[in-house]
């Protein structure tokens, strides 16, 4: 295999632990020399060993002069464990491959100079843009200190999400709700607004459950609290937390009233509505470590995330119906507030439903 291969070989490693490492990134280990592959691995799991270190106690002695590919520029910072570069060279590397810089401004660059420092022939750069979009979450929160946004949005084809304006009904097949299935599994928050909590009493869970190292968040912007303690959100408390978001003005009963069945409150500023400023909830959260949030909302908690210019991806379906009310609740009208340009980066039949992914940026 030449560089390029055994650079993917180790991003694919750390593609294995996604939705589990959070708030730390993904990251895949592979050593070699010249008789071929010695090992590779990847971080499991926040508080478990990078991946470095995982590789090199694998490989043991042969790691003595061997190559390290790695998806992300090593640790110098001790936190649950200890530093990555100080492993790799008491190991005795003697070449290291980094796919990308790490953003993180504990170690941003200094991880790469200690190793040359060691001696240690350090190239930078190879599938640095694989590595950056495996990772895009970890590096939109550690550059912006918000966390990663992704809007899912099922539509009809004349642009409608329910029958009647403030409802929403089961648009798209069993392919297209797998990948939501998938979509919040892979995201730390799953957020909708009140209204569809009031609307659909949904879940917001994986099924069938699938075990992860960091419990998802269910978070529900719901100004003055009224999400009831009847529903499922409050009561299924088996699989994920849920947090709701209100403005000052809510009433005291409610609020203590939530969290008394053991649901989060978190008072956040309010907009120039009256309502939940966005902005200042994701920072919140992203102060919290949260690297990624999905958002399952209506047209008006979507139209507030774009307006707010918040959103970073779009997971866009389309159900090939027509609903053809007057009164239906309309996407289109949300996307309007659109502030920056999108990037498709694929698109794909989903049985009978057609799905779109886009992120934000030229």
């Amino acid at each position: 295999m030449n560089d390029v291969q055994l650079m993917r070989r180790a991003l694919s490693a750390a593609a294995r632990a996604k939705g589990n490492t959070s708030p730390n990134p993904m990251v895949g280990a592979l050593l070699t020399d010249e008789a071929g592959e010695i090992a590779v691995r990847h971080h499991e799991r926040a508080g478990k060993p990078h991946a470095e270190a995982a590789v090199i106690e694998q490989a043991g002695t042969r790691a003595r002069g061997a190559t390290l590919f790695v998806t992300l520029e090593p640790c110098v910072h001790h936190g649950r464990t200890p530093p990555c570069v100080e492993a790799i060279i008491e190991a005795g590397i003697a070449r290291v491959v980094v796919a990308a810089e790490d953003p993180d401004k504990r170690v941003a660059g200094q991880g790469i100079r200690l190793l040359r420092a060691a001696g240690i022939e350090v190239h930078v750069g190879l599938c640095e843009a694989q590595a950056r979009d495996l990772n895009r979450a970890y590096y939109h929160q550690r550059l912006t200190g918000l966390p990663y946004v992704t809007l899912k949005m099922a539509q009809s084809l004349d642009g409608a999400v329910g029958a009647r304006l403030g409802e929403t009904c089961r648009l798209t097949g069993e392919r297209a709700a797998m990948l939501v299935r998938s979509l919040r599994y892979d995201n730390d928050v799953v957020m909708i607004g009140v209204g569809t909590a009031l609307a659909d009493d949904p879940q917001l869970t994986v099924r069938p459950s699938r075990w992860r190292a960091v419990p998802y968040l269910r978070v529900v912007v719901d100004s003055h609290a009224r999400l009831p303690l009847t529903s499922k959100l409050v009561t299924d408390v088996r699989q994920a937390k849920t947090l709701v978001a209100c403005v000052e003005d809510a009433e005291a009963d409610r609020r203590r009233a939530l969290e008394d069945a053991g649901v989060g409150i978190v008072v956040c500023a309010q907009n120039e509505r009256g309502g939940v400023d966005l902005l200042d909830l994701l920072r919140r959260l992203g102060r919290q470590g949260t690297l990624s949030v999905l958002c399952e909302g209506g047209p008006t908690l979507a139209g507030s995330l774009l307006q707010a210019t918040c959103v970073d991806e779009l997971q866009w379906l389309v159900a090939p119906v027509i609903l053809g009310t007057a009164s239906r609740a309309p996407v289109i009208a949300a996307t309007s507030q659109l502030k920056t340009p999108l990037r498709v980066r694929g698109t794909r039949r989903l049985g009978d439903d057609m799905w779109i992914s886009a992120v934000r940026g030229s």
